[in-house]
Parts: C-alpha cells; structure tokens; sequence
C-alpha cells in the first residue's frame, strides 16, 4: 500500500492581522466626515491607545470633541498634546482658545489665542486667531461696560441670596432670586440658583422642566447639567440621572467655583470616589466663604472610610461657619 506523505511545508500559513493605528485612525476620519461621531469617537481613541507617542490621532480626537460641543473634553486631549510634545503642535493654541471662547471663558480664550499668535506668527490660523481676538475685545469691553454701570447692585443681591442659600433658607432667597433674573437676565447663574430652590421647596417637576429648557437652550450649560443630575437623583429617577452623571464624570473645569459645583454635585449623587478627587483639586484658600466646600468635601470623606478626617473638617466649617451646626454631622447624609 503506498503512502503519501504531506509537505507541511508547503501549507499556506495564516498571518494574523493586527491593525496598526493608521487602520483605526483612517476609520475614525470616515465616520467623522460621515458625521458619525460616536463611531468616529471609538475609532479615535483605539488609535490613540495603539499609539500615544503619535499626537496627530489626539488632535483629531479632540476636533471631534469640539463639533460635538464637548469643548471641555477637547481642551483636556489638546492639553494632553501640549504637554508631551510642546511646540511641535503650537495648533493646539487656537483650537483651546476657540472652545474657551465657545464656553464663554474668554480671559482663558484670549491668553491661548495670544499664545498661538506669539509661537505662530505665520501658522495656519493666524487670520482665524486674530479674528477670534477681535471678537473677544468686543465681548469684553460689553461685559466691562455693564459691570461698571450695574456691578454694585449685583453684588448686593448676589451676596443676600448666597446668605439664604448657605443657610437653607430658601423661602427668603427665592424672591431675590426671583428679582435677579428680571434686573440681571445676563446672569444666568441667578436662573439656575432659582431653579434649585424651586426643587428644594417642593416644586420639583418645575424645577427640572425650567432646568431641561435650559439645557436645550445651551447644551454646554454645565450649571444646567449639575442640576438635572442631582433634581433625578434625589426623585431616584436613575435612568435619567445616568447621563448626566456621566457627563460630569468627564467635566474638568478651569474656575474654583465650577470645580466646587461638579464636586459638591457628584457628592450628592453618591459619586464619592470620584467627588473626593475632586475636592483634592480645589482651592481651599479660595473657597473658605463656602459652607457647601466644608460640608460636601466632609461627607465625602466619611464615606470614603477617613471617618476622623470627615470630623475634623466638619468642626473646622463649623468655626467659620457656625449655621453647619445646624445641618447635623456627616453621618447623617
């Protein structure tokens, strides 16, 4: 009988096939000139964890970032960038300045278009920079002008209603803030204040629906967000709370008042991992006048499992604040 032997040298062999980031970058481009951002998302940021070292697939993922109104996000990638390769990506200048500018802070937009301007003077967006700029000046002179002329009278109310707000008394801080809005409608932190204290007053279902307007008015509104996540939390609404919880988790702001909200707020929801990360972030020294910082960073603590960290600083907000006394301990939340 006669045999035949195999050559298994002569087998096709298979190679597997493992993408490169270009793969994932390329797909990534497709679906964002598709507008498919989500997809667009998931293959940008398998790109960027393929490669690190290659900045480019970043300054994509961030583009993307922006068309999605998500500027805080874009800002961290384009910072990233900045930091790791310097003035290699000097680009990155005017993309943080253009969504400082859409998110309002414009003293953060104008340093990073002057910035740009300075290490680019011949860069690709020098005209788009200079315009920015141009705009800017107008913004801020507006804004000048009406301090000056209304600024005092603000701060008045501003510091009665904070008073009340402070103290939980929110029948007497309702009609000033009900009073800012009609005299200061540019202050829009008054809208989102009152908005609050309909909630803590029993009028929930207005309380959101003025706080859902809001947000489809301004959907960068991060004030409107805080609210919305807390009001379905506490009506343990969860399904609804979720996405906006989701979007803090991933807010980093610039100001001290912005970081104290997202971490006050994520305490409140019961995110205190991430809101103790958070007040580790703050600015003490900054935010010494605020009960919220005493009491929220305090609780956090407690349920951090720090119970004596959590006593400590609840006596210290109770020395410079004596009304804490009033709201219990941290055990009680």
């Amino acid at each position: 009988m006669q045999t035949t032997s195999i050559d298994h040298s002569s087998e096709e062999k298979v190679i597997p096939f493992r993408p490169e980031g270009d793969f994932y970058f390329s797909k990534g481009v497709q679906a964002f000139k598709k507008r498919h951002f989500t997809k667009a998302v998931k293959w940008l940021k398998r790109a960027v964890e393929l490669v690190p070292e290659e900045p480019l697939y970043q300054c994509q993922l961030s583009v993307i970032y922006t068309e999605t109104g998500e500027y805080h996000q874009a800002n961290e990638v384009l910072t990233n960038v900045l930091a790791k390769f310097g003035h290699d990506y000097v680009d990155c200048y005017y993309l943080i300045a253009n969504n400082y500018a859409h998110l309002g802070l414009f003293q953060d937009a104008m340093k990073y278009a002057r910035d740009y301007i300075q290490k680019a003077p011949n860069g690709d967006f020098k005209e788009e920079a200079e315009q920015l700029l141009t705009v800017l000046d107008i913004e801020e002179d507006e804004e000048e002008d009406w301090a000056f002329e209304e600024e005092d009278e603000l701060m008045a109310y501003q510091e009665s209603a904070f008073y009340y707000q402070e103290r939980l008394e929110w029948d007497k801080a309702m009609p000033l803030l009900e009073d800012m809005i009609r005299l200061f409608p540019s202050y829009t932190l008054a809208k989102h204040d009152y908005a609050h204290a309909l909630f803590q007053q029993g009028s929930e279902s207005e309380a959101i629906a003025l706080e859902e307007q809001s947000l489809e008015q301004e959907p960068n509104s991060l004030l409107s967000v805080c609210n919305l996540a807390l009001f379905y939390h506490k009506r343990e609404e969860n399904e609804k709370a979720t996405p906006h919880i989701h979007t803090l988790l991933n807010v980093y702001p610039i100001h001290e008042q912005q970081k104290l909200r997202v971490a006050t707020t994520l305490a409140q929801v019961g995110q205190y991992k991430e809101a103790h990360e958070r007040f580790n972030n703050v600015s003490k020294s900054k935010l010494k006048g605020h009960v919220a910082y005493y009491k929220w960073y305090s609780i956090t603590l407690y349920h951090m499992g720090d119970p004596s960290g959590a006593l400590s600083l609840w006596e210290e907000g109770c020395r410079k604040h004596p009304h804490l006394s009033e709201q219990g301990g941290p055990w009680n939340y």
